[in-house]
């Protein structure tokens, strides 16, 4: 990451209540306010260039490209297309998913089955962007599209929270944090959501995509049950303790599943690399020589450790699965969720089980 100060941006929801108040505008005065500012909910009230700008007898249409500064967000550069037209007296605003955002159809999301997926916070800067241009209440129908959205939500988990055809409308604040990946929290707690929604007993939250697919075979999951938790493990937990399924798995490879066994609740490489020294001294407290801890401390990597783990017969894996389980137990401690730590190898070949407890009180660990 580079060591200049990196340039914040707007979120979809930000992007798509500008170009509403600019298409309302447009439809009572007939012109365009060309750049358009918005206030946002902390402050903040950025301008908006027009990208495009249409005003037939009954619509207006404008829309803008997305900034999303320096984050690495799928989204970035697309266009955000709002459609304004009058609405019924007495109907409020009411919202439609255009061209490339999804419709939601799985209950357990902020919004309704059957809704468009523009979440409750962009449809309130929407409104109160709406009223803001009316001086009050207002009686119109929004249509937000993103052209080419339904390609780059297959790059998302939209499909696997039940939100088909296209992207959602995000954002809570309006400003995309550069590397904050509140997306990516967002998507985790959404799935849970889903889950518990559904119904479903059973959920894994895996580190990556070997880890999920090996996880999936492991238990015979379906794709509502896998939550991609990449490296927010903390997060993941921390959101289950307060919103429980009955049986949680936290599946990954070994140096990430290390990582959590030594204590760590973020398992991004920024955060620290796994403590050798420290896992040598687990195998030595698992019945490992003084010459086997002394070869894995001086491994290169936590593969390499295991490895050599391997070859000498220790069950290495099973004691960092114990380890790690003790971690992510006292994140949960209080819910009712029996808990399971598997690790595998980059070939799914699982090499390390806590199996299932009951983490609530009384708990009895180490």
């Amino acid at each position: 990451m580079p060591d200049r100060v990196l340039r914040r941006g707007w979120t979809t929801g930000a992007c798509a209540a500008a170009a509403a108040k600019a298409a309302y505008t447009a439809l009572l005065t007939g012109s365009f306010p060309d750049p358009v500012s918005l206030l946002l909910p902390r402050g903040e009230q950025p301008a908006f260039a027009l990208a495009e700008a249409t005003l037939w007898d009954d619509a207006a249409v404008a829309a803008i490209v997305k900034d999303a500064g320096d984050d690495p967000d799928v989204t970035h550069g697309a266009l955000v297309r709002a459609t304004v037209r009058r609405g019924k007296p007495g109907s409020g605003v009411v919202f439609r998913a255009g061209e490339g955002v999804g419709t939601v159809t799985l209950p357990g999301l902020p919004l309704p089955p059957g809704e468009p997926a523009i979440n409750p916070a962009p449809r309130r800067m929407i409104r109160e962007a709406l009223e803001e241009v009316a001086g009050g209440p207002v009686d119109a129908v929004v249509e937000i599209a993103v052209p080419g959205g339904e390609a780059l939500a297959a790059q998302t988990l939209n499909a696997r929270l039940g939100i088909l055809g296209g992207l959602s409308i995000l954002g809570t604040s309006g400003v995309v944090v550069p590397y904050s990946c509140s997306a990516w929290i967002h998507s985790i707690q959404r799935g849970i959501d889903v889950a518990r929604a559904t119904g479903l007993p059973h959920v894994a939250g895996a580190t990556g995509r070997a880890s999920e697919d090996a996880v999936r075979r492991h238990h015979g999951l379906a794709d509502a049950a896998l939550i991609d938790m990449g490296d927010f493990v903390g997060g993941m937990l921390k959101y289950l303790r307060a919103h429980p399924v009955p049986r949680v798995t936290v599946a990954g490879g070994l140096a990430k599943m290390t990582k959590l066994a030594q204590g760590r609740l973020d398992l991004h490489s920024r955060r620290g690399s796994v403590d050798l020294a420290a896992l040598a001294a687990l195998a030595a407290e698992t019945g490992a020589s003084p010459e086997t801890a002394g070869a894995l401390a001086a491994a290169n990597t936590a593969a390499e450790a295991f490895a050599i783990a391997g070859e000498r017969g220790m069950a290495l894996g099973d004691a960092v699965a114990l380890r790690a389980w003790e971690t992510a137990a006292h994140v949960l401690l209080g819910a009712e969720i029996a808990l399971e730590v598997l690790l595998f190898d980059r070939d799914g070949v699982k090499l390390g089980e806590a199996p299932f407890r009951q983490v609530a009180p009384p708990l009895n660990l180490r």
